[in-house]
């Protein structure tokens, strides 16, 4: 079982020196893929929160960004444009490192990416509209699922968590664990186990704490375990892109639907 491995470098096109052709499922994984699709998205995102948020930019940033510059403003640094130059910064290195074996057709690779994310979106929020009947169907103790949502303007908040904790979580967290376990020679099925596991805890964990935490509500914290696997598992067979295209359309979904 091959996971996270990095895209096959397959034949070049005649007329394109550098250019690889290759399959769409191999192309949505690539970096330079990935970095393409998320570059509007992030732009979108960081281009709202400046335009809605008034005096306070932190109003509207997602929790995962806002972890990220609560930890940088540890080491001193409070500047507004760093830590999406850091997230770019991550995307351009895999892209660079990969640059030989990058998709020859990206137009065509980014239509399929924007349906497939938009799919997996209406498929997770299918399962979060029925989560609550399922578990009561089984007597499951648990409390109801109050997903809480504020105005439109949110939307921009929803577009930064496919970016910003799809980069924490699974290209951070999970990556690194994995890798970790592989280096110790745990098995292959048993590292994707333990660190899509500890990751998916780890990211619904997170959305309860610290000042913008929500309350502790076992049914939700069940929910974001599973979308957290649910995630992982896109990270590793669609790509970075896909999962936090994905991750960002169903946040937007349930605030459309609830908001």
């Amino acid at each position: 079982m091959k996971i996270l491995s990095r895209p096959a470098r397959p034949s070049v096109a005649a007329g394109h020196p550098g250019v690889a052709t290759e399959g769409y499922f191999s192309a949505t994984r690539h970096p330079w893929a990935c970095l393409l699709f998320l570059l509007p998205l992030l732009a979108i995102y960081e281009g709202g929160v400046f335009l809605l948020s008034g005096d306070s930019t932190m109003s509207l940033r997602n929790g995962a960004d806002v972890w990220l510059r609560w930890g940088l403003e540890r080491y001193g640094i409070v500047q507004e444009w760093v830590p999406p130059t850091v997230v770019l910064g991550i995307l351009l290195l895999r892209a660079g490192g990969n640059w030989s074996s990058r998709p020859g057709d990206p137009f065509s690779t980014l239509f399929g990416m924007t349906l497939e994310s938009v799919l997996y979106a209406v498929a997770l929020w299918a399962v979060a509209r029925n989560f609550e009947a399922f578990l009561q169907h089984w007597e499951l103790p648990f409390a109801e699922i109050r997903i809480h949502t504020t105005a439109a303007r949110q939307l921009i908040t929803y577009i930064g968590a496919g970016i910003y904790e799809e980069v924490l979580f699974r290209l951070g967290l999970f990556s690194v664990l994995f890798f970790i376990l592989r280096a110790v020679r745990i098995p292959a099925i048993a590292a994707f186990l333990l660190a899509s596991g500890a990751a998916a805890v780890a990211f619904a964990a997170a959305h309860h704490l610290g000042p913008q935490g929500e309350e502790y509500v076992p049914i939700r914290f069940l929910f974001r375990v599973l979308a957290g696997l649910y995630f992982t598992v896109l990270y590793c067979l669609r790509g970075f892109g896909i999962a936090a295209g994905a991750h960002a359309g169903y946040d937007i979904l349930v605030g459309l639907s609830v908001g």
